[in-house]
Order: structure tokens, then sequence, then C-alpha cells
């Protein structure tokens, strides 16, 4: 029997919990309600399904579920850059703890309940350990991914090409002269949902030249491009040679940040750099036209991140289990295993 805090849907959630979704073009692109509704057309795998924890108090925990395991984990995807709790923003964090303990007795018959894309440092997170812990419950953390980011609310865009290394200062003075030299060649910014029909098919038929694997969830990516437009925060840079895109860009821009989710060029073309000239075109725009006090280059340590941002953030996660249950040791004596591992490593 469900318990009073489950909901298997967003519309089967009270309005107070509808309420806990960021508003769209805020601060957090992927805390709104479209963000997770386009997770959950285009992003679960068959057997998946959502299962939501609402706390009246304000509290609401995205959870995914599916049908042949009693494992849950937080309702994120390949392309979720951060995740954490929807939290009333006058809920204290002992409020938070409070709700964990609660949440805790529903998800104990779980076995295992893992959340990814968790920022280090969020209190709500803190909150959330501890009151799991309250529960009874044993949170066991791992490394998830590298967030590379550049602060530049007072570089521009000279001070920016001037802090990065010689050898791409250079690819970027050379190659950006010659494609803006180079005749009939152009960036077309697709910003709006009237645009982002044509950018979508120009970034689809880019992406299907390039050297990337098939994406895992094929609708996504175009979903959330027209889901991003429709909150004004789409900044879709598609590089021409004549009238043949050669490479794609897709950020989002909320206030202060500017992510890049997707990127892509085509093969044919690598000798030209269209990569490097499109990044060089977007990062310039996101300084001198957007404004923005931060460049995020999103989930991953992709080694060409480090020419283009010089700071790393670690995203974590924890896997929430019972100690006492049978599967809760395994977990334990696993981690534990693991742990003693990476400390030979270190040491030798």
């Amino acid at each position: 029997m469900r318990s009073p805090y489950e909901f298997g849907s967003i519309d089967a959630l009270p309005d107070a919990g509808k309420q806990l979704f960021a508003p769209g073009g805020g601060d957090d692109f992927f805390a709104t309600r479209a963000w997770y509704e386009t997770v959950i057309a285009d992003a679960l795998a068959p057997d998946e399904r959502p299962l939501f924890l609402f706390a009246p108090e304000g509290a609401l925990l995205p959870l995914r579920a599916a049908a042949h395991t009693p494992h849950l984990a937080s309702l994120t995807t390949p392309y979720t850059c951060l995740f954490a709790p929807l939290v009333k923003p006058d809920l204290p964090p002992a409020g938070l703890r409070a709700v964990a303990r609660v949440w805790g007795r529903v998800l104990r018959p779980a076995r295992a309940v893992r959340l990814e894309a968790l920022a280090c440092d969020d209190a709500r997170l803190a909150a959330l350990r501890a009151g799991f812990h309250r529960a009874g419950l044993t949170t066991l953390p791992f490394a998830h991914f590298g967030n590379w980011h550049e602060p530049v609310a007072a570089t521009g865009w000279p001070g920016y090409v001037a802090q990065r290394e010689g050898s791409l200062r250079e690819t970027i003075r050379r190659k950006l002269r010659r494609w803006e030299a180079g005749g009939d060649r152009r960036l077309r910014l697709y910003r709006t949902p009237d645009e982002a029909a044509c950018g979508i098919a120009a970034y689809q038929a880019v992406y299907a030249r390039s050297w990337k694997e098939p994406e895992p969830f094929p609708r996504f990516n175009p979903s959330i491009m027209r889901v991003a437009a429709r909150q004004g925060v789409l900044r879709l840079g598609v590089l021409f040679d004549g009238e043949r895109p050669v490479a794609a860009q897709f950020w989002v821009v909320s206030p202060g940040r500017a992510t890049v989710l997707k990127l892509a060029h085509d093969e044919a073309d690598k000798a030209a750099s269209p990569g490097t000239v499109l990044t060089a075109m977007m990062i310039r725009h996101m300084l001198t036209v957007e404004r923005v006090d931060e460049i995020d280059f999103g989930r991953g340590d992709d080694p060409y991140k480090r020419m283009w941002t010089s700071r790393r953030r670690q995203r974590m996660g924890i896997v929430v289990v019972d100690p006492l249950s049978r599967a809760g040791a395994a977990h334990l004596a696993r981690h534990a295993a693991g742990a003693l591992r990476r400390a030979v490593r270190r040491e030798h």
C-alpha cells in the first residue's frame, strides 16, 4: 500500500507540491516542472516510472522506480547537471531533517536509493543525510562527475582569452579571424520557439555527422530545447559554412550563468576547427551580450573543458541503505572494499 507521502506523477501532487518546482526562466533550469516533465516523457526507460515523495511541510524528492528491481534512484538522467530535493524557501534545515526522517521510514523497503548529481556544499544535502541517519539508514557517498566552470563577472572577452593557455589563444586568434573573414560563413543563434524548429534540425544534422555516439534517449535533446525556448533560456548556436551547418552547441542561460549542455561538429570539417570556433563565438556572446557571471561546462571531465575553464567542482552521489538488512550489509561491504582499494592505490 502506497504511503500518503508518495505520488506517481506531477499531476497527482497537491498544489503545494507543484508550487515547489522552480519557475521557468529562473535560477535553476534543472528544477523546473518542464524539465521533469520532459525527463519523464523522453528520458526514462520503458520499465521506469516517476515517484515523488512530498511532505506538506514544503519538500519534494523526485525519484524513479523500475519494475524489475526494488531499488529507487533520483529522477536524474545522463543529461542532468544538478539535482537536489525541492524545498520551500522558508523551510529551515531542521524542518528538512525532520521530513527526511519520515521519508527514511518510507524508503526503508527499497533496499537501496541512489541519488546523483548532488552539490557537495548544498545545505539541503546535509539536512537530507542527517534525517536519513535519524531514521536508522546509512548514506554512502561516492564521486559522481566533475563540473568545470569559469567565473567571468569581471573578465570581459579580451581578459578571458588572455587567461587561456597560449596554444588556445593562438588557435582562437587564427581560426576565428579566418572564419569571420571567410565569405559565406556565419553564426546563427536560435532562441525563440518560432526559431527552434530550424535550429533543432541543423543541430541534428551536425550531430549525425559528428564523432558522437547515438543518444540513449534521442527524443530528449530536441524536446528540452523546445522547453528552453519557451522559457526564454535557449541559446542554440549553429555555425554555417554556406548553407551547411558544421558545428552546433546547445546552451541554457539563467541569471548569472550560461551552461553548455551539448556540442558537436562535423568530422569532415575537423581541420578547420569549427567546434573551437563556435565555442569561442558562444563564450564571446555570453560575455559581451548576455553578460553572465559564470561559464559552466556541465557534467564530465572531458579533457577539452580544461582549455576553456580553470575550476572544477565535484558532483557527488549517495546510496541510502538500511544497514540492518541483507542488501544494506552487502552495500556497506562493497563500499568499504572500494574505499580500501582507493587507499592502497594512493599509497602506491
